[in-house]
């Protein structure tokens, strides 16, 4: 086993030495064109569980810039396959039997092969046709190997991560928990079941059943779906599909997963969105998320403050919502929301993209040092991917759209679903405990401005940056004018003809005139680099 780990941390170092780690340890460089690149390539060669790794950060927008997000979402579950009898190792492992004891056929040859598993046609002895997904052989070692190996490079390079562009730890972190819920089969089996039962009355979502019998932590067996993409537009267009109710009927079901449900499918990318009998099939649950009580309520207030350009909402969504790492401004953060808000403030929902303001979210949160939580990370990413395919489908519809009306109709029974007597009893109270106060507090405040207690703090902005410049400016304006009077006292000093004298004239003269050129071109300089002559 030492030797193993011994190995394949040789080659993990040999590879990253090979593409650089400067992907790694990226700051502001302007030469950072080719990183993105190089990270994929070197995924790519370190393997299927390397390959996983890319695709679980393409998902974290918030950790990674949107080049290397980009690069990383082209890494593609194209690994080769693992030979029969070693799945069959891994099916009797689970079950006690062997494949050909449990169904009256099982294709050899797998349909699909990704870094985690490979998905196999195969028929039940009483005649239903089933997918059999069944994972890699010892991959859940090899991948937790994996990230140990990164964790110590992470460890003896520990000072070259001061100014990253991500926090490793945070991000091998995040790879090993979501590796290790991808890896457990029960889980996805189980998020299938609730899926289905929550959708049970949505007509136009379909989710494939399971064979219980047949599911365990490494097997997975669930009914074979007989649609294609749901960006298939060669197909929508052969089967008559009316792509705008399509469109419309994906966002709907996507928002109900999301502000009902508080459960939502975290990867609905087109090859696990098929369409079936004219229902939207949903396959593959093994990143799905999970939105509380309290957050639906959140989310409900953030697009209602961004559909109404209501600053103060959003700017206390987002202090209710995010962890605080360090000391947070609300005055900035209100000024940074306040900023990208403005910028559509005369703009119709039209015309605005759902996944852009959430992003912009994102950013003023990050630059506040507040993080949002995985679930609403998931969440936009997941977003995005709709966006982009309701586009695809429907170019006319536009999801802001759809969403702000679909929210609204929640709110509106909303009060009535959470009435709670003691609650507002005891606001109720507070109120008027309050109120009582007020005509108190009121001669408080007039004595204190009669007395001269009363004091008004004023906050400027950014006043040392309009300080520091007319420092600069007064300096310049100095050394101007010492410069004038250096020329004039050379030309009195010229004129008088007096001292030690440099071919006819006085050197006195000439020290004055060349200690006048140096600093007057050192003040041009100064100038010409400001850019502002």
């Amino acid at each position: 086993m030492r030797k193993i780990y011994s190995q394949r941390f040789k080659e993990i170092m040999k590879v990253l030495a090979k593409y650089g780690f400067k992907f790694l340890r990226e700051t502001k460089s302007p030469n950072k064109n080719k990183s993105p690149e190089n990270l994929r390539k070197a995924f790519e060669e370190l393997g299927p569980t390397f390959i996983k790794i890319g695709q679980i950060l393409s998902s974290r927008p918030d950790i990674l810039p949107s080049s290397y997000i980009k690069e990383l979402s082209k890494l593609q579950d194209d690994v080769l396959p693992e030979k029969y009898e070693d799945i069959d190792i891994v099916f009797f492992n689970e079950f006690n039997e062997n494949i050909n004891e449990c169904f009256l056929y099982f294709e050899r040859n797998p349909i699909a092969s990704g870094s985690i598993a490979q998905v196999h046609n195969a028929t039940l002895k009483n005649g239903k046709k089933v997918i059999v997904k069944v994972q890699r052989p010892d991959i859940k070692q090899k991948m937790e190997t994996d990230i140990s190996i990164l964790y110590k490079i992470m460890k003896f390079t520990k000072n070259k991560f001061k100014d990253t562009l991500i926090d490793p730890e945070e991000a091998l972190k995040e790879l090993l928990s979501s590796t290790r819920k991808e890896l457990d089969f029960n889980l996805e089996a189980d998020n299938m079941i609730k899926f289905k039962e929550l959708n049970k009355n949505v007509k136009f979502c379909y989710v494939p059943y399971i064979i219980k019998d047949l599911c365990g932590s490494k097997v997975l067996t669930m009914e074979k779906v007989y649609g294609f993409k749901i960006n298939n537009m060669e197909k929508l267009e052969e089967g008559n599909y009316d792509l705008q109710d399509l469109g419309k009927k994906l966002a709907l079901c996507f928002f109900k997963q999301v502000f009902t449900d508080g459960f939502f499918h975290a990867d609905p990318h087109p090859g696990n969105l098929l369409i079936q009998d004219n229902k939207i099939c949903f396959i593959d649950f093994g990143i799905m998320g999970t939105i509380s009580p309290r957050l639906k309520l959140l989310l409900n207030d953030a697009i209602m403050s961004i559909a109404y350009k209501d600053t103060d909402k959003l700017v206390s969504v987002i202090m209710s919502i995010g962890i605080k790492k360090e000391l947070t401004d609300r005055n900035k953060l209100y000024e940074d929301v306040e900023l990208f808000l403005s910028n559509y403030l005369f703009t119709s929902l039209k015309n605005i993209k759902i996944s852009v303001l959430l992003t912009e979210i994102f950013k003023c949160a990050k630059n506040n040092n507040i993080t949002l939580p995985r679930d609403l990370i998931l969440l936009v990413k997941s977003l995005i991917i709709v966006e982009g395919l309701v586009a695809e489908i429907a170019p006319d519809i536009e999801i802001l759209d759809i969403a702000v009306p679909f929210v609204k109709n929640n709110n509106e029974f909303y009060f009535l679903k959470n009435f709670d007597l003691e609650n507002i009893l005891i606001d109720s109270c507070n109120f008027t405990k309050n109120f009582f106060k007020l005509p108190m507090k009121t001669v408080e405040l007039i004595d204190s401005i009669l007395n001269g207690r009363a004091k008004i703090q004023l906050k400027f902005n950014k006043i040392d940056d309009s300080l520091n410049q007319l420092n600069k400016m007064v300096n310049r304006l100095s050394i101007s004018l010492i410069l004038c009077s250096m020329i004039i006292s050379s030309s009195l000093i010229l004129n008088s003809n007096i001292g030690p004298k440099i071919h006819a004239i006085p050197l006195l003269h000439v020290i004055n005139f060349l200690f006048f050129i140096v600093i007057g071109i050192t003040l041009i300089i100064s100038i010409i680099k400001s850019g502002k002559l």
